[in-house]
């Protein structure tokens, strides 16, 4: 993460719908819905209602009223890895694919229709990180920021940001902002003049079990205190807390392995 997070959408208002390119939903398929929603219920103080069923069964996570997340279930032939996944705001799906795939990307799932709530894929980048592409119709995505159990972030961490960064770029319009440093391999991208996530190279530092992946920060009001109820609801700790210039920043997986960060901001 770099210090331009800090401006990114910092506040509890609802939102409008989510310019092109803009991360605007994240969604996790487990094998495990109940014991997955309790997990984050108790962690994050969710509540859930049914969603779209296109894909399985699926529920949206609501903070005070406010849709968040979305949590659906793995069929169970279906070996997948358990990751949150990032969707990225597009006003033509089936274009954003086509764009993916003459890029060097792989559309996996889609385009296809999830109900009168709007129009998905599942895609990758020429590196192997999934995310998502939704085209909002009635669901907008997620629409409260800034509040603990709300997502924060997005960080694409790949083995080099700059050919993959070339990849969202063409895709998606992003404006691009390097970090200038002979250390520290990091570009933040830019919709309409505002940081809206990151891509963060790490070299042979890239976990080899995990390979380059999205990762989705969630704010959290103590990030100690949320660490010790993660591994006492079944969570695990991969980085401990520790501060950071935007904030304590601790990097944790839930029951089933699902890797996330958690980020108590710097205000």
């Amino acid at each position: 993460m770099t210090e331009a997070r800090e401006s990114a959408g910092r506040n509890s208002e609802a939102h409008d719908r989510h310019a092109p390119g803009t991360p605007c939903w994240v969604s996790l398929m487990v094998h495990g819905m109940t014991a997955t929603q309790d997990f984050y219920g108790d962690l994050f103080g969710w509540e859930f209602e049914p969603g779209p069923q296109q894909l399985g069964w699926y529920v949206r996570a609501r903070l005070d009223g406010h849709e968040v997340a979305g949590i659906g279930q793995l069929p169970p032939d279906r070996h997948l890895p358990i990751a949150w996944t990032p969707y990225l705001a597009s006003d033509d799906a089936d274009l954003t694919a086509e764009m993916v795939r003459h890029s060097g990307g792989t559309v996996g799932v889609g385009p296809l229709d999830a109900a009168e709530a709007g129009r998905l894929a599942i895609a990758s980048d020429p590196m192997g990180a999934v995310f998502g592409i939704w085209q909002a119709a009635a669901h907008l995505g997620t629409d409260i920021t800034g509040v603990p159990g709300t997502p924060a972030w997005n960080e694409l961490v790949t083995r080099d940001s700059s050919s993959v960064a070339k990849f969202y770029k063409t895709v998606f319009g992003y404006e691009e902002e390097p970090v200038v440093s002979a250390n520290f391999d990091y570009v933040t991208l830019h919709v309409e003049g505002r940081p809206v996530a990151g891509i963060h190279g790490v070299g042979n530092a890239l976990p080899r079990d995990r390979g380059p992946h999205w990762m989705t920060y969630f704010e959290v009001a103590d990030a100690d205190a949320a660490v010790a109820r993660l591994v006492d609801l079944g969570g695990h700790v991969v980085k401990p807390p520790h501060d950071s210039p935007h904030g304590r920043v601790a990097t944790v997986t839930d029951p089933e392995g699902a890797m996330f960060s958690l980020i108590q901001g710097a205000h």
